[in-house]
């Protein structure tokens, strides 16, 4: 079934987020575009990973896609907001396992590292992927409890 997709990005990430919202269309699914607009000027990650990532949190939107240069910024960000668990592409290992074991919601992507992999076959890997639940239930609202007991 179709998803609301919160995307963003900062200015290293610009090319590469309107990529990913064009596979997100092609699958289906509706891109909610948190900015930035354009590959100049420079500008912050925090300030569109933030509000993308809460837009997840929140239930606005399902899923969550950033993009920067590394993808590690957008990753760091998204996991300081309580409901979030980003994972970092663009290993596909990593990126299914994050959905079977751990359920993540949003994926972070770096322009300047995925190179010629496919990025429609990486978003339709993460996002068709389901949680298996069962014991990585127990160890999901784990995360959960501790992120709530933490400051």
């Amino acid at each position: 079934s179709d998803m609301r997709i919160a995307v963003a990005s900062d200015h290293a990430g610009y090319e590469l987020k309107e990529k990913v919202g064009e596979a997100l269309r092609a699958l289906g699914h509706e891109a909610r575009d948190f900015g930035a607009k354009a590959t100049q000027p420079s500008v912050d990650y925090p300030d569109y990973a933030f509000p993308a990532a809460r837009a997840v949190a929140s239930g606005e939107c399902e899923r969550g896609l950033l993009v920067c240069g590394s993808g590690v910024g957008m990753c760091i960000v998204a996991n300081k907001v309580h409901g979030v668990r980003a994972v970092l592409g663009p290993d596909l290992f990593a990126v299914e396992m994050s959905r079977r074991h751990n359920d993540t919601n949003v994926l972070c992507l770096g322009a300047r590292s995925i190179g010629d992999r496919d990025l429609p076959g990486l978003v339709k890997l993460w996002l068709e992927t389901p949680f298996e639940g069962g014991r990585h239930e127990r160890r999901v609202q784990k995360i959960g409890e501790g992120e709530r007991a933490t400051p």
